[in-house]
């Protein structure tokens, strides 16, 4: 019989540890402390963007129902969630809108919305649109086809109170659709709309400043003279509106002419070729909900723009220059046409003997005033023409 007892299995391993170097024992213990704290972390992450899901899905159930209220219903044809674990990323298929506020209602569809929120902002909402889209009455065929090469949007805030929007469009292009034919209506290289609360919030007398962008854009249906590419900036602050809460924009500017509020245009650049013009002022809203006001104007190539625009036909069709043909011709048949033709021949010496002679970027200019009077718009006495009603 052996005097040496057999060793417990359990005493093994303490045994083995006890044996191994202190150092390497620190570094096992070091590892498992280690795992334990990434695994803690994966699973609070995991915790912490699952909660973030919740939320972003709150504010965009808030964002369409508040939407909802004003009468413009989005939908998607099927939707998925993604983007862990720092993003959430919201893809909506066969997107659609209805606004209702409308008459007849109006539709568009897209094919695809893409809206991420980080998941350390969920008041900044990023969307990528993917094209075209068609709009038209709900209902019926569309009657416009819109395409770009790449559409985003922001969005900082709440629904409730929201504090920026941003929308940029790389190459869009707007056509009318009729059959199996395309109007052209409006392209662009480039386009940016840009909107914040400059002063007061949401829900309280909000000021908005509004900034518009546009980089060689060109609208030939809307007329000859925006056949050629242009380019614009504009910045122009709404003052007088009482909130921000879901309703048309109609009635918006309905309750700012009612509050006595305007329409402040800070700045505005528009060049086209060798065409190049700056103003700035205040317009207002008369009862009828036209334009009223005036902005100051400095143009280089006054000449070639009167005659993109048409002036010499204008002021030779104008309800003035009829009363006074209608006038002369009682004195001697004849008289008022040659008064016409003359009016419309130095029309271009006129503007600039009845102008302010200045500089413009090193070129020759003249300074007038662009006025709107029940929305008809007139360059010094030329009428350029008649602006819609705002409501």
């Amino acid at each position: 019989m052996s005097d040496v007892l057999p060793r417990p299995r359990d005493s093994q391993p303490a045994a083995v540890e006890a044996a191994m170097p202190p150092d390497s024992a620190r570094r096992k213990r070091r590892y498992i402390v280690l795992t334990v704290l990434v695994a803690l972390v994966i699973v609070g992450w995991s915790g912490l963007w699952y909660y973030a899901v919740g939320q972003a899905g709150n504010v965009l159930d808030g964002w369409r129902d508040r939407e909802a209220k004003a009468g413009r219903i989005y939908n998607c044809g099927s939707a998925s969630i993604g983007g862990y674990p720092f993003r959430i990323e919201v893809s909506c298929q066969n997107a659609s809108a209805v606004f209702r506020a409308l008459q007849p209602p109006l539709e568009i569809k897209t094919a695809d919305i893409l809206a991420a929120v980080q998941i350390y902002q969920p008041d900044l909402i990023i969307s990528e649109f993917t094209g075209p889209a068609t709009i038209g009455d709900a209902g019926h065929p569309p009657v416009l086809s819109a395409n770009w090469k790449l559409g985003q949007a922001s969005v900082r805030g709440t629904p409730t109170a929201p504090e920026r929007v941003a929308l940029v469009f790389d190459a869009p292009v707007l056509e009318r659709l009729s059959g199996d034919s395309r109007e052209s209506l409006l392209r662009a290289n480039h386009l940016e709309l840009h909107g914040r609360v400059a002063e007061g919030s949401a829900a309280d007398k909000p000021v908005i400043e509004a900034a518009l962008s546009a980089e060689g854009i060109t609208a030939p249906a809307l007329h000859p003279a925006a056949a050629q590419p242009l380019d614009a900036d504009m910045v122009t602050v709404l003052r007088g509106l009482n909130d921000l809460s879901p309703k048309p924009w109609a009635e918006r500017f309905r309750e700012m002419q009612a509050a006595g509020g305007r329409i402040d245009i800070t700045r505005a650049r528009v060049q086209q070729g060798n065409i190049l013009a700056v103003g700035a002022g205040q317009l207002m809203l008369n009862p009828q909900g036209r334009l009223q006001g005036q902005l100051r104007v400095t143009i280089a190539g006054i000449d070639e723009f009167l005659d993109k625009i048409g002036a010499q036909r204008m002021v030779q069709s104008s309800p003035t220059m009829d009363r006074l043909a209608g006038f002369l011709d009682r004195f001697s048949p004849g008289l008022g046409a040659a008064a016409r033709q003359q009016a419309g021949t130095n029309i271009a010496a006129g503007i600039n003997m009845l102008g302010e002679q200045t500089t413009l970027e090193g070129r020759k200019a003249v300074t007038l005033p662009l006025r709107f009077d029940d929305g008809a718009a007139f360059l010094g006495p030329i009428p350029i023409g008649k602006t819609p009603a705002l409501f």
